[in-house]
């Protein structure tokens, strides 16, 4: 659901389960995050908007940030493709080429999934609540998940910055095979849980790390019953409604707010239309989240930054301990437990690459990234769609490192 510096890029039928898991290792996507309701729609049936292209006379740096994505969108013979690029909050770039369907102009205010970057704001969550403290990061979670082998011994830190052991279901060729077969199965937790139970532990809880969505859907769980508050509701509470990212919201069904960009796949062997293939295997339901690219690159500034967190709260974001952590073993292969190091590793719901800040959703024919670079307040994000002839892989990734090298050339936004 997410790739990520560190993930197991499998590739099940050819190139059906790679990209559906882009859960390579951190990676994550998943779906929520709800939020204020929609605004009024005109008579075309377009919601207003202030997400737009940027107007007037380009710059020099804007007029390169767009030449850059102009050259990339044909090299990786992308769909279409959105991006906005901000310096301290301040715009340099917002921008969309391409189309969304054939003869319907891709535009900066038209939504996508954003998979894992709901990961990065319940982490934040998360966070917050231990800042009020209602909650401890290292408080073991039998009191909310009971039924969860070794529930005496998982924290919440070790279920949001991914160090159970739990096996990940989005990467279970069992799992895979349903997902190819029905994309549009509504999923529950009970059935995405039962994947990763059925096996042992990869290894001793707080001992190593290995990416698994099923963290992810323990956590909002356990977010849930502390709280007793649902989670898209939490979620924007918490993060989403103070930084006012009115487009990123949860949905429970495969709908996508319009104006929407549709997305197409050859993961079952096909180019196809995957729009509204149902998300729900994602994350937890209320974490089943869409976005636009000027709500993305809001996230990419506010989370990467640590807005609202106190400064202990943002270390522990980048690092809660996962550094050194990892690398294979007799019961975990280096694949699975990849090593986290300084320059690349898991934060809580977020990746540090070269320190950049980061999450990387790719999922059914949807890529993203938001990214942020705290030492020069650079904050860029991108979604790509693709045609039949895209390489593999998030695309929008390689979109936005080459806007990187640009604007940062001594901090590589490179996550492989």
């Amino acid at each position: 659901m997410t790739d990520t510096p560190h993930s197991p890029r499998t590739r099940p039928r050819k190139r059906s389960r790679r990209a559906l898991l882009c859960a390579a290792l951190l990676a994550l996507t998943v779906q929520t995050t709800a939020v204020a309701p929609a605004l009024a729609e005109g008579p075309d049936g377009r919601g207003g908007s202030d997400c737009v292209r940027t107007e007037g006379r380009l710059d020099g740096t804007a007029r390169k940030v767009l030449d850059i994505t102009r050259a990339a969108k044909a090299d990786l013979d992308l769909n279409a493709v959105q991006v906005r690029v901000t310096i301290d909050g301040r715009e340099v770039l917002t921008d969309a080429l391409g189309e969304s369907m054939t003869g319907v102009p891709a535009e900066p205010d038209m939504h996508f999934r954003a998979g894992s970057v709901a990961f990065a704001h319940i982490s934040t969550t998360l966070l917050r609540l231990v800042e009020e403290r209602r909650v401890r990061l290292d408080d073991t979670v039998e009191r909310w998940l009971p039924d969860l082998p070794e529930a005496d011994r998982i924290t919440l830190r070790m279920l949001a910055s991914n160090t159970t052991g739990l096996h990940d279901y989005v990467t279970d060729p069992d799992f895979l095979t349903e997902l190819v077969a029905n994309p549009f199965r509504a999923w529950t937790p009970p059935e995405l849980l039962a994947f990763p139970l059925r096996h042992s532990f990869w290894y001793e809880p707080g001992s190593s790390w290995s990416y698994s969505h099923a963290n992810y859907v323990l956590l909002v769980a356990a977010l849930e019953k502390i709280t007793g508050v649902r989670i898209d509701r939490l979620v924007r509470e918490k993060v989403t409604g103070p930084l006012g990212l009115r487009d990123t919201r949860n949905n429970f069904t495969p709908e996508i707010p319009r104006p929407a960009l549709h997305a197409f796949t050859s993961d079952r062997g096909l180019y196809e239309e995957s729009t509204f293939w149902n998300p729900s295997w994602t994350t937890a339901p209320g974490a089943v989240v869409t976005t636009h690219i000027c709500d993305l690159a809001r996230s990419a500034q506010a989370i990467g930054s640590g807005e609202l967190l106190s400064p202990r709260s943002y270390r522990t974001l980048l690092d809660p301990g996962t550094v050194g952590l990892g690398g294979g073993t007799a019961t975990c292969p280096e694949t699975i437990c990849l090593k986290q190091t300084e320059a690349k590793h898991f934060g809580l719901g977020v990746i540090v690459v070269n320190g950049w800040v980061l999450q990387n959703p790719s999922f059914s024919g949807y890529a993203a990234i938001q990214a942020y670079l705290p030492s020069k307040r650079l904050a860029i994000a991108v979604s790509a769609t693709k045609t039949a002839t895209t390489p593999d892989g998030n695309q929008a990734e390689a979109v936005a490192a080459r806007i990187a090298a640009l604007l940062a050339p001594g901090d590589p936004l490179a996550i492989d």
